[in-house]
């Protein structure tokens, strides 16, 4: 299970006739048929919806309503959605900072949400309460503190948050007091990272990363001794991590790829420490939760990029079957706390996600959201397919491939190779907005997942440690030389994209491979990487240790991350650059894409900066991810398509 590291922002999701608002566009082709085009503020005026947290309470006190987040108004607010139907009731109203709901309250009208602190981008999470009178009350104040909601125990006198109040670089674990808002520091994190906390509330999960392929998951009696007890002792590279504890407070399910190429999981008694499996498959373990009561099993699997979900009836053996429902992929389902209803999600390529509920005894589901713009028509939007491709060596390079409407051999496409963050992220099926629009411009997108990339097994995972931009960064090369051969794709028309990682990835293209795409789009991506790893924030703990372990230590590698940073080989950069920055960026500092941009521009190459001031690692404000998006395509109009 791959813990951490600088993640992407990119999501990706599926497709109808012509609405009111498209403009139409005819192809150059006699034979293709005329497809509508829509703007970016289209695609990003649909609207995203997504569910309390996990260990949260979705169902309001009188049932009637589920607590999600959305950015209806262009910021991520908390809002209740009526379960009978109906517009949602905005409960939260910031205009600046992005507010995702947590949980409500068991027996009051009182919800959980969380925000950054520091201005937006800041990722310096507080845990707030919003009070009946719809003020906000800070539970975890401090400047520098970063804070999350845990969860509820089983008996409601108590929810726990995590903080790194007391010291920077760990998180300790809270009780909360639900009526007097008292905190009570219930466990003293010696640098493990806190995963779970029983229903009961006596036992803590602590996962321990030791390098990149190596990790541990301890446990901890809140009520006896709470000195860690390690629970997977190992003699070899093996990666456990918690998925969750039990509904009865008997055991934790844990992740582990000690049996094979993938993560199963597997049952830890908490009595008698016995191990037994419980979920294995041909791909990994995405998560496994539970209902209250423990009859219902949710787990899931990453299936060549998609999620295919279980809703299991433990008491019958038998999966739940819903009706009602499109085609996509299900997923964060909550529970009623009589188990008698869920909410979730569906997504699609052409479709982003909606909110759903579904009647267990029945299995008839209702769809509760509709997030597409309806001025676009969904039929006009582009299914992905998964291809795979050779990379260096005959390593198959596994990618999700999305073909414009109207593209053959007589009307070749434009492509644009997009790199996935990281580095061990994964390009998965799924609605992006981003990537829609730009297909919907007559773009391909292959979106490549580089030797690196996790959901494809553990070896594939491993094969770019300590050898970042290197044969990683052939396979993305390799991707637009696949792309070439592809009679449908104008062969001198191939740029590279990516944001985090993948925006290292395509300025290193460009810097090491300098004649490999016509242009590069550079979005947060890393370009110093002896800076970067310097100035990873002390909230990342223990885990920067397996970042380290994966990327190589600045103390001592420093010579191999010049060597491989872009911004020390700039002169080499002759094709043109789009580069995208939030200036409140903690993981890749504005300082990166400055240096970056001026050294370019001194080789004489067209270089294209947007700043955005109020943004951090990724663009929380619908405004700017329309701006950011108006860039991408007339970057690539100019530069790119002839």
């Amino acid at each position: 299970m791959r813990l951490v590291c600088l993640t992407s922002v990119f999501a990706l999701s599926m497709a109808a006739p012509f609405m009111p608002g498209a403009v139409m566009a005819e192809t150059s082709s006699a034979s293709a048929q005329a497809r509508a085009t829509y703007t970016a503020a289209q695609f990003f005026e649909t609207t995203s919806f997504g569910m309390s947290r996990p260990m949260g309470l979705a169902f309001s006190p009188d049932g009637r309503s589920a607590l999600i987040s959305s950015d209806r108004t262009g910021v991520f607010n908390a809002y209740a959605l009526p379960l009978a139907g109906g517009e949602p009731e905005q409960l939260t109203t910031s205009t600046e900072v992005a507010t995702f709901a947590a949980s409500y309250f068991p027996n009051d009208a009182r919800i959980i949400v969380t925000a950054d602190s520091g201005g937006g981008g800041s990722e310096l999470t507080h845990v707030y309460v919003r009070e009946l009178d719809g003020q906000l009350r800070d539970l975890t104040p401090g400047e520098a503190v970063k804070a999350e909601f845990m969860g509820w125990s089983q008996d409601r006198s108590t929810f726990w948050i995590t903080s790194n109040a007391r010291d920077p670089n760990v998180f300790d674990l809270y009780a909360v007091d639900p009526a007097s808002y008292e905190t009570r520091l219930i466990w003293r994190n010696p640098g493990m990272y806190v995963a779970a906390v029983s229903p009961d509330g006596r036992w803590l999960a602590a996962d321990k990363p030791i390098t990149s392929a190596n990790s541990d998951v301890y446990l901890v009696d809140l009520v006896g001794e709470a000195e860690p007890q390690l629970i997977t002792e190992h003699d070899r590279d093996i990666a456990f991590a918690t998925y969750a504890f039990t509904a009865d407070s008997r055991a934790l399910i844990y992740a582990t790829n000690e049996h094979g190429e993938w993560n199963q999981a597997w049952r830890h008694d908490l009595k008698t420490g016995e191990k037994t499996p419980a979920i294995s498959a041909d791909w990994d373990v995405m998560f496994v939760s539970f209902s209250p009561s423990g009859r219902y099993r949710v787990s899931a699997v990453n299936a060549d990029a998609s999620t295919e979900l279980i809703l299991l009836d433990q008491n019958s053996g038998q999966p739940v079957a819903l009706k009602g429902l499109p085609d996509g992929d299900m997923g964060a389902v909550r529970f009623s706390p009589d188990e008698s209803q869920i909410v979730f999600t569906v997504s699609s390529d052409t479709s982003p996600a909606d909110v759903f509920v579904a009647d267990l005894a029945s299995g008839q589901a209702r769809r509760l959201t509709t997030a597409l713009n309806p001025a676009i028509d969904e039929a006009q939007l582009v299914e992905a397919t998964i291809v795979r491709y050779e990379g260096e060596g005959g390593v198959q390079v596994p990618s999700v491939l999305y073909r414009p409407r109207g593209a053959t051999a007589e009307n070749p496409a434009p492509a644009i190779v997009l790199v996935h963050g990281g580095p061990g992220g994964q390009s998965r099926r799924g609605y992006s907005a981003m990537i829609q629009h730009l297909v919907n411009h007559g773009y391909a997108v292959l979106a490549a997942n580089n030797r690196g990339s996790s959901g494809y097994g553990k070896t594939f995972f491993h094969m770019d440690d300590r050898a970042h931009g290197e044969a990683d960064l052939r396979d993305i090369v390799a991707g637009g030389e696949w792309l070439r051969t592809q009679d449908w794709v104008a062969d001198d028309q191939v740029a590279v994209m990516g944001g985090s990682y993948g925006g290292y990835m395509t300025a290193a293209a460009l810097a090491f491979h300098p004649e490999a795409f016509e242009a590069g789009l550079n979005i947060f991506g890393v370009t110093n990487w002896v800076r970067t790893l310097e100035s990873i924030p002390p909230w990342w703990g223990a885990e920067k240790d397996a970042l380290y372990d994966e990327m190589g230590d600045p103390a001592t590698d420093a010579e191999r991350h010049r060597r491989i940073s872009p911004l020390f080989h700039a002169q080499n950069i002759v094709r043109p650059m789009l580069v995208v920055q939030g200036a409140n960026d903690p993981r890749v500092l504005q300082v990166e894409s400055d240096e970056l941009v001026a050294a370019v521009r001194a080789n004489d190459v067209p270089v294209r900066y947007v700043l955005f001031p109020d943004e951090g690692h990724g663009f929380l404000r619908r405004a700017n991810r329309i701006t950011a998006q108006e860039a991408y395509l007339s970057f690539l109009d100019e530069h790119v398509r002839k």
